[in-house]
């Protein structure tokens, strides 16, 4: 009985070690617009932290004063919520998109590809050159040659990794303040510091060594494509039909295929898509450029391996409009309309109170009194100046004090206030709710805190019967 044809993996030596891919390089139509798109991302990520708008990078995720900028909104802590909808909404496009396009994101924008493939394997090929050189020199022996390529090679990584990592700690501490702890000594900004270290050394390892591994071993998302897909989903594929039974050109009654393997030798992840869809397989259309160039010198048609539904490839017609389609449409829909109400009711000042520790109230000579904190947030980048004002059904003799005089909040800045909330004893019957208004007096909008409470003693413990302790438990 023949042992079945199992399929292994492509980054996998057969006793389980790492196998080290030196994909050959590949032009075409898809690599052009792979390698724009890709320069596209790079400038973009590099841009951000440049642009100003609204005073703030257009995306600075301030950590250290709890403030974060998404191209002019403003979130305090306490408006992260609305990220959940952000979070959850781009969750849905990247199944909307699967849906549709297979893994496409991964080979075209996915972060981690977009740095391995177009500047770590560019630093390799000019410092080692093409794949059939890399892999000579990786077996030939210690020379001063190799150790010279390879030293300048790795501190060519670590110079990148470098760069990488200050890009992305700007995104934190901005780049004026980035630029700031880089002129002083690593021991005064010890977590930044810390936080750029790290951040160096995974980049280095991860695609200085790990490479491929992370998105076929520690990526999750490969492995939902079979659950996000069906067969009208658009993938890259091996077109059978046409392609076997393989054979030389010339050969009787053979397919397009000639077992060139060049579409192996260019995959980034070592898989042979003619063996049909594969975990790794990340959707960057290499091997589609590789076929159609060999096709090309043969006088065939390209499009033997091409982006096309398994439903195309045994003949159908794919369909795009289909129920789980329909269905991650409404999601989407739904997500964005929920995202931007939620966005419009965020507000430029906050305000809360808070009860303060201790006691929730005190009596003293007759007069009761409420503790409280009023916490203000000006998420505006100019100081703003507020009144506060006491609203609700207020009984007689209610008295405010530290919310008298108008109170003046720094760009983006934040102010603790005092509250005392007083009245006579005597006309304390129950607990009642009250709110603070907040008057910016520049533009006269107003803000209101959520009701809070003014407690007291309980009125039952004023009575004559009071000091029967049973009768006061049974009522």
């Amino acid at each position: 009985m023949n042992a079945p044809n199992l399929v292994s993996l492509g980054s996998i030596n057969e006793d389980g070690s790492k196998k080290t891919l030196h994909p050959a390089d590949v032009s075409g139509k898809f690599t052009r617009w792979r390698r724009l798109t890709a320069l596209a991302l790079l400038v973009v990520y590099i841009a951000l932290p440049w642009i100003q708008v609204n005073g703030f990078p257009a995306v600075f995720l301030d950590v250290l004063n709890r403030r974060f900028h998404f191209f002019g909104l403003t979130l305090a802590v306490q408006d992260l919520w609305v990220g959940f909808f952000l979070v959850t909404g781009l969750g849905f496009s990247l199944f909307y998109v699967t849906a549709l396009f297979g893994r496409v994101w991964c080979g075209w924008t996915c972060p981690y590809t977009v740095f391995l493939e177009h500047i770590y394997r560019r630093i390799e090929r000019l410092i080692d050159g093409d794949a059939s050189a890399r892999r000579r020199l990786d077996a030939a022996p210690w020379t001063a040659a190799k150790i010279t390529k390879r030293i300048t090679k790795h501190a060519l990584y670590i110079l990148t990794s470098l760069l990488i990592a200050h890009i992305f700690l700007s995104y934190f501490v901005s780049l004026e303040r980035l630029y700031d702890m880089m002129r002083h000594s690593p021991r005064a900004h010890m977590i930044s510091f810390g936080v750029m270290l790290f951040l160096t050394a995974g980049l280095y390892g991860a695609f200085s060594w790990f490479r491929e591994q992370f998105c076929v071993i520690m990526c999750p998302y490969g492995r939902m494509q079979s659950a996000l897909s069906d067969d009208h989903t658009v993938i890259i594929g091996y077109d059978k039909k046409r392609g076997e039974p393989r054979g030389k050109a010339g050969t009787p009654n053979a397919g397009d295929c000639v077992n060139c393997t060049r579409c192996v030798q260019v995959c980034p992840t070592g898989i042979d898509i003619r063996n049909g869809l594969q975990l790794e397989c990340i959707g960057c259309a290499a091997c589609v450029d590789a076929c159609d160039s060999i096709m090309l010198k043969l006088g065939r048609k390209p499009g033997l391996v091409r982006y096309a539904s398994m439903v195309a490839f045994e003949g159908g017609k794919t369909r795009f409009v289909r129920p789980r389609i329909i269905f991650y449409t409404g999601l989407l829909l739904l997500g964005a309309a929920v995202f931007a109400f939620s966005a419009s009711r965020i507000e430029p000042m906050r305000a809360n109170v808070l009860r303060m520790q201790g006691s929730p109230y005190y009596v003293a000579n007759g007069v009761l009194r409420n503790q409280f904190l009023v916490r203000l947030i000006n998420k505006r980048s100019e100081p703003r100046t507020f009144t506060l004002a006491l609203q609700g059904d207020l009984p007689a003799g209610l008295a405010a004090a530290g919310a008298d005089a108008p109170v003046t909040i720094a760009a983006q800045g934040e102010e603790l206030k005092p509250l005392m909330i007083t009245m006579p004893e005597g006309n304390f019957k129950a607990p009642f709710k009250l709110s603070i208004t907040v008057t910016d007096t520049k533009d006269g909008k107003r803000y209101s805190t959520k009701p809070f409470e003014f407690a007291g003693p309980d009125a039952r413990l004023k009575s004559n019967d009071y000091l029967d302790p049973k009768q006061y438990l049974q009522q």
